[in-house]
C-alpha cells in the first residue's frame, strides 16, 4: 500500500490550517526546475497542497495539472487556482508518455520505503522520453513519524538513489543533500532529486 492512512487523515482533518500555513511562498526549488523545461511544458504535480507552486507554474505559462491525495486539500487548492485539482493518490497514477515533467515537492516523502520504487516506476511511465522528474524528501535514513503522527520515509542519500535505480532505467538521477524545514518547524536534512527519462 503506497500510502499511509494516518497521514492522509491528518491532511483531511487539518486541510484549512495546513493550506493556510503555506502562504510564505513557493518551493525554493521550483524556479530552478522550471528553468530546465521547455516553454509551455505539460507538468503533473503530485501532492499540490494549497496550490501555490501550481499557481506559479501557471503564471509562467506552463500547462500544469495539479493533483493531491486528500479531497479536502484538493478543494482548497481549487479555490486558489480556479482550475480543477484531481484527487489522486500516488498509486493511482496511470498516465503513459503524457507529461514533460512530474513535480513532487515534499509529497513522495510520505510513501512507505518499500513502496517507493513502484510509485517511481509509475512516474517514469507518465513522462515522455526526455521528460524530467523533481522530488524532495526529508532525510535521515530511518523511516518514522513526526509529532503530528505523519509517516515519513526519511531517506538517506543511498536509499534515494537505490529506489530510483530500482524503479526504472532513468537516463540520469541527481540526488543532492540540503538542509530545510517544514510544517513542523523543525530544521533538518533534506534531499532533492532530479531524474530524466531516457
Amino acid at each position: 500500500m503506497p500510502y499511509d492512512p494516518a497521514t492522509l487523515r491528518f491532511y483531511s482533518d487539518e486541510a484549512p490550517v495546513y493550506t493556510a500555513s503555506a502562504m510564505g511562498g513557493i518551493s525554493r526549488h521550483l524556479e530552478g526546475f522550471l528553468d530546465l523545461l521547455p516553454p509551455g511544458a505539460r507538468i503533473m504535480e503530485l501532492g499540490c497542497g494549497g496550490g501555490l507552486d501550481a499557481a506559479f507554474m501557471a503564471k509562467r505559462g506552463f500547462d500544469v495539472h495539479p493533483t493531491d491525495g486528500t479531497p479536502e486539500i484538493a478543494a482548497k487548492a481549487e479555490e486558489r487556482l480556479g482550475m480543477p485539482v484531481r484527487v489522486m493518490r500516488f498509486d493511482e497514477l496511470e498516465a503513459r508518455d503524457a507529461y514533460d515533467a512530474v513535480y513532487a515537492s515534499a509529497s513522495l516523502l510520505h510513501v512507505p520505503v518499500d513502496d517507493l520504487p513502484s510509485v517511481l516506476t509509475a512516474i517514469h511511465a507518465a513522462l515522455i522520453p526526455g521528460g524530467l522528474h523533481f522530488a524532495s524528501y526529508k532525510g535521515g535514513g530511518q523511516a518514522g513519524r513526526d509529532r503530528f503522527g505523519r509517516y515519513f520515509n526519511y531517506l538517506s542519500y543511498t536509499q534515494a538513489l537505490q529506489a530510483y535505480q530500482a524503479a526504472a532505467p532513468w537516463a540520469n538521477v541527481t540526488v543532492k543533500e540540503i538542509t530545510g524545514g517544514g510544517y513542523d518547524g523543525v530544521q533538518g536534512p533534506w534531499l532533492t532529486v532530479v531524474a530524466r527519462k531516457a
